[in-house]
C-alpha cells in the first residue's frame, strides 16, 4: 500500500547531564522511547502473526539499578493476547536480563501471536513495568502496530477452488448406427446367385432402409457398396476377382434397393480380405488360432501369408470350409446417423420415464439440472441401476460444492475406485474438516491432479511463491489471490476470472488499493459489498484503512 500506517511511538530524550533517578523518572519520560515494528502492518502468515519490535532507549534513561518488564500485547475486537514479557536491566542489577547501558541501546525482540477470529481489527501494544529497590510503576503503554493484514484468508477451499472436477459422461447426441447385409460368391466366381439375393441378410438390409426412412431420428448418410476376395490363390487374380464382384455387387444392389432411399453410393473392390480373415480366426473356436493370427502378424506379403498358413496342414481344412467362404462376399452398407435425446428430452425423461435412460444418458441429465438435490437423485438412480462408479464419485462431487462435507466423505467412502480425482476430493473433505495432515496425505497421493489443492495448500502454510508459481497462467480466484500474496499485481489482474461475482470485485479492490487507486477502490468495493460477508470484512480489513 502506498500509505504506510505509522506504528511507533517516539521521544527523544532531551539532552540532560543527569540520569533518571527512579522508576517514576523513567515512567515520566517513557515517551521518549522510539518504538517500531516490521512489519508496519502487522500479518498474519500461515495462521500466526510474526514481527520485530525495535526499542531505542536514549542515553541517560534506563536507571542503573531499574529492572523493566515489556509485555507485547495483541488487542482485538472480543479480547486481547498478551505473550511472555521480556525482561531488561540496568548496569548495576546483579540478575541475568539482558542489560540496557546508561548510554542508551537499541533492542530489537521477536514477537509471536496465534491468530484469533478477530485479529484483523486490532493493535499491537507494548506494556511496561519498571521496578528498583523501592518502587514498582507501570510505564505508558506504546502502541507498536495496527491492524492484521489477512488477505490470504481468503483462499477458496471448495470444490471449485481445489478444481474437484466432475467424472465426465461418454453421452454421445449423434450415434453412427450403421446398418448392412451381404452376398456370398462360390470360389472364383462373380456372378450373383438369385438365392443371395433372397438371402436373409439382404431382407434384413431392406428392412433396415425402411426403418431408418420411417424413423425421424435418423438419418441416412450415404450406402457403399464394398467387395472382396478370400486370400487364397494368386493375389493379382484375387484382385481382378475382387473388382469383377465389385460390378456384379452393383448390379445387385439395385435390385434390392428398388424403390428404396439409398443416398449417394460408393463402390469399392478391396481385394484380398486379411482383415476380415484375421477377424472370423479370431472369433472362431479353432484350436490353432493364436497360432495363424501371430503368422498373419509377422508377414505383410500376402504369398508369404498364405502359403505359411497352408503350410498347417492340420488346420487347414478348417479355414477352406468355415472362414474363407464368407470372405468371398460383397457388403452392401447403410450409414445411418442417429439423433440421440436433447437436453430438453433427458430432463423432460428424468420426470416420467427416467428408467428408459442408460448410464450415459443419466450422468448426461445430472448436468442438466440445477438443484443439488435432482442431481444427487439421479447419480443415485445410476448407482442403483447401473453400479455407475463415476455417478458414485459424481454424488460426492455436488455434495462438496454444496458444503455437505459429511456427506461428501460417505459418498466418496462408497466407491471402489480410488483413483487420483479420489484421492484429490477426499483431501478437500478432509481439509475442510480440519484434518490439514490428511488433506496433505490425498493430495500426495493425487499428484498433478491436485495441483489447484496443493496450491491452496501453499497460501495456507505461508508458500505464497509457490502457490503463484503453481498457479501461473491460469484464471481463476485463487490463481489471482497468489499473485497478490507475491506482490505481483500484474499478473493478479491477469489471472482474475471472468465474472461479474463479488469475490473477484474484491480482489480487484485490493489490488487498486495497493496500488494507490482510490477511485477503482471504491467503485470494486461497491459492487463487492453485494455480499454481506464481504460487506462487513471490507469494514475491518485493514488492506483499505487509508481509503476509510
Amino acid at each position: 500500500m502506498k500509505k504506510s500506517i505509522k506504528l511507533f511511538s517516539a521521544i527523544v530524550l532531551g539532552i540532560a547531564a543527569v540520569a533518571c533517578s527512579s522508576p517514576k523518572k523513567m515512567a515520566e519520560q517513557a515517551e521518549n522511547v522510539i518504538v517500531t515494528c516490521n512489519p508496519e502492518v502487522l500479518e498474519v502468515v500461515a495462521g500466526v502473526i510474526d514481527a520485530d519490535v525495535t526499542v531505542t532507549y536514549p542515553a541517560d534513561y534506563f536507571h542503573p539499578t531499574a529492572i523493566l518488564e515489556v509485555t507485547p500485547v495483541i488487542v482485538y475486537d472480543g479480547g486481547e493476547v498478551a505473550m511472555e514479557p521480556y525482561y531488561f536491566q540496568g548496569t548495576k542489577v546483579k540478575d541475568n536480563y539482558e542489560v540496557v547501558p546508561e548510554e542508551g541501546a537499541t533492542i530489537t525482540k521477536k514477537v509471536h501471536f496465534d491468530y484469533v477470529e478477530g485479529m484483523e481489527s486490532c493493535h499491537l501494544e507494548l506494556r511496561g513495568v519498571v521496578t528498583d529497590k523501592k518502587d514498582k510503576i507501570d510505564l505508558p503503554t506504546k502502541k507498536a502496530a495496527d491492524g492484521a493484514n489477512t488477505t490470504y484468508m481468503l483462499v477458496k477451499k471448495n470444490g471449485k477452488g481445489c478444481a474437484v472436477n466432475y467424472k465426465a459422461d461418454n453421452y454421445q447426441e449423434t450415434i453412427d448406427m450403421p446398418a448392412e447385409g451381404q452376398i456370398l460368391y462360390s470360389i472364383n466366381s462373380s456372378d450373383v446367385k438369385s438365392s443371395e439375393l433372397k438371402s436373409q441378410s439382404v431382407k434384413d438390409f431392406q428392412a433396415a432402409l425402411d426403418e431408418i426412412a420411417s424413423n425421424e431420428r435418423k438419418t441416412l448418410k450415404g450406402t457403399e457398396i464394398v467387395a472382396y476376395a478370400s486370400p487364397d490363390g494368386a493375389e493379382d487374380l484375387n484382385t481382378k476377382l475382387s473388382d469383377k464382384r465389385a460390378k456384379s455387387a452393383e448390379k445387385a444392389f439395385g435390385k434390392v434397393t428398388k424403390d428404396k432411399e439409398v443416398g449417394e453410393t460408393t463402390v469399392k473392390s478391396v481385394g484380398e480380405d486379411w482383415e476380415g480373415f484375421q477377424g472370423l480366426v479370431a472369433a472362431s473356436d479353432i484350436e490353432d488360432k493364436d497360432l495363424i493370427i501371430r503368422v498373419l502378424s509377422m508377414y505383410s506379403d500376402p504369398a508369404v501369408r498364405e502359403s505359411e498358413i497352408k503350410n498347417m496342414s492340420a488346420v487347414y481344412k478348417t479355414l477352406a470350409d468355415d472362414v474363407l467362404p464368407q470372405l468371398r462376399r460383397g457388403r452392401f452398407i447403410a450409414n445411418c446417423e442417429y439423433q440421440n435425446y436433447t437436453g430438453e428430452e433427458l430432463v423432460e425423461l428424468v420426470d416420467k420415464n427416467i428408467d428408459v435412460l442408460d448410464e450415459e444418458a443419466l450422468l448426461r441429465a445430472a448436468t442438466l439440472v440445477e438443484k443439488a438435490a435432482d442431481k444427487v437423485a439421479i447419480y443415485k438412480k445410476a448407482v442403483e441401476k447401473y453400479s455407475s462408479e463415476r455417478a458414485q464419485y459424481n454424488m460426492a462431487v455436488v455434495y462438496i460444492n454444496e458444503g455437505n462435507y459429511a456427506d461428501a466423505k460417505t459418498a466418496l467412502e462408497a466407491c471402489n475406485e480410488k483413483d487420483a480425482d479420489w484421492n484429490n476430493a477426499m483431501g478437500v473433505v478432509a481439509l475442510n474438516n480440519g484434518e490439514t495432515e490428511e488433506a496433505e496425505k490425498y493430495f500426495a497421493a493425487a499428484g498433478s491432479a491436485a495441483k489447484a489443492s496443493q496450491a491452496v495448500m501453499d497460501i495456507l502454510n505461508g508458500k505464497y511463491e509457490a502457490a503463484a508459481s503453481a498457479l501461473a497462467g491460469e484464471k481463476s480466484f485463487n490463481a489471482a489471490l497468489a499473485q497478490i500474496l507475491v506482490k505481483n499485481y500484474e499478473a493478479a489482474t491477469a489471472a482474475l476470472p471472468e465474472c461479474d461475482c463479488p469475490c473477484v470485485a474484491y480482489l480487484k479492490a485490493i489490488i487498486a488499493a495497493r496500488q494507490g487507486n482510490a477511485d477503482e477502490v471504491k467503485a470494486n468495493l461497491k459492487d463487492a459489498e453485494k455480499s454481506d460477508d464481504l460487506k462487513k470484512r471490507a469494514e475491518k480489513d485493514v488492506e483499505f484503512a487509508q481509503y476509510k
